[in-house]
């Protein structure tokens, strides 16, 4: 039975637990609070006494009060992709090593619901964010300012966002593909199809078309379409537009356009595929043509994982280190945080290309 009017009442309060230490209740509020001053005794105490009572912080009212709530937001495009899950993990795990909580909202690549995502941890008082921003362009990142307005630190993760002088954490993008354009073109292949490429409307009629689409959409991709460019350069493969898909960035489009580009009459032999969805709708494309990888068509994706490893033949794919880049972006803004000058810089992590056995000569 319970012997506290508090606890008999509901949630019991920081001035019951300071009658039940002996203490004042601003030496109670400081102890549960984890700031200022108090002697080892004291807290002991005080400790003592709100285990005992079942007392537990209102941790929006006490960041109210000390303007640090120890959590830090996080905006991901889906949290159920398993790039950004493996992220998000290394993050939940290096802040929580530092002592904060994590808040994870997803945005699905809409810049709307990345704007309402910001706003929500704003009035949350989460003490920093990590975004990896859908936004390509100066108009697009008014909700990041408004942040860092009202002081809340900012790092980027996965994309940079050119017009922002933030912290960004991401891989090498282009020279990961150059290199996996690279192993194609060594392997024999000049017909290689880029999967996929900016969601322009009509396809390009030049390579400068295709580059000035590509500056108005996400970061990443631009620099993946650039590694595949710097690789036909240096082999002297000159650039084919039709090799190129374009066009909305689902699935169902992937497979549409591989198929174009197996009905060309100087087909592609091999493919770069720069996200899951892509290897996927390629897969599905060869097989709707009664085609198989690597025989009759090479392809290397983006995105390691263990179906790829599992696959017949598995499939030659760029590895990210996922959980690093989560760790690194919340070790970035946690040093922030705690009064850390902000460098400004892009923290560029390697990628490794894992060679299975989805690449072999053209046939």
């Amino acid at each position: 039975m319970p012997t506290d009017r508090g606890q008999a009442a509901g949630r019991p309060t920081i001035s019951e637990v300071a009658a039940e230490a002996g203490v004042g209740r601003a030496t109670a509020a400081r102890t549960l609070g984890g700031y200022g001053h108090v002697s080892p005794e004291l807290r002991k105490r005080v400790l003592a006494a709100a285990d005992k009572l079942g007392y537990r912080a209102n941790a929006l009212a006490r960041s109210m009060s000390t303007g640090v709530s120890h959590t830090i937001g996080v905006i991901v495009a889906d949290i159920g992709n398993p790039f950004f899950a493996g992220v998000v993990r290394g993050i939940c795990d290096a802040s929580r090593a530092g002592g904060f909580d994590t808040i994870v909202l997803s945005t699905y690549e809409d810049l709307d619901e990345e704007i309402a995502a910001t706003n929500v941890l704003i009035d949350k008082r989460v003490d920093g964010m990590i975004i990896a921003s859908a936004a390509v362009g100066g108009r697009d990142v008014g909700h990041i300012k408004e942040a860092l307005n009202r002081g809340v630190p900012v790092v980027l993760v996965d994309r940079a966002v050119p017009s922002l002088d933030l912290d960004a954490v991401v891989i090498d993008n282009r020279d990961a593909a150059r290199e996996a354009v690279e192993r194609l073109i060594a392997a024999g292949h000049r017909r290689i199809g880029f999967v996929w490429g900016p969601p322009m409307e009509r396809p390009p009629a030049t390579r400068r078309e295709l580059l000035e689409a590509a500056s108005r959409n996400l970061w990443t991709d631009g620099e993946r379409l650039r590694g595949y460019l710097d690789a036909l350069d240096d082999a002297r493969i000159p650039f084919d537009p039709g090799l190129v898909m374009v066009g909305r960035k689902v699935e169902e489009r992937v497979t549409e356009e591989v198929a174009r580009m197996l009905a060309l009459p100087d087909r592609i032999t091999a493919l770069f595929c720069t996200e899951t969805e892509a290897v996927t709708g390629a897969l599905r494309a060869l097989r709707a043509a009664g085609l198989a990888y690597p025989r009759d068509v090479a392809l290397i994706g983006f995105d390691d994982s263990a179906w790829a490893a599992v696959m017949d033949p598995p499939l030659t794919m760029i590895e990210q280190p996922v959980h690093d880049l989560g760790a690194k972006a919340a070790q970035v803004l946690l040093d922030g945080i705690r009064g850390a000058e902000p460098v400004r810089e892009t923290h560029t992590l390697r990628s490794r290309l894992v060679e299975r056995a989805s690449v072999a000569p053209p046939p």
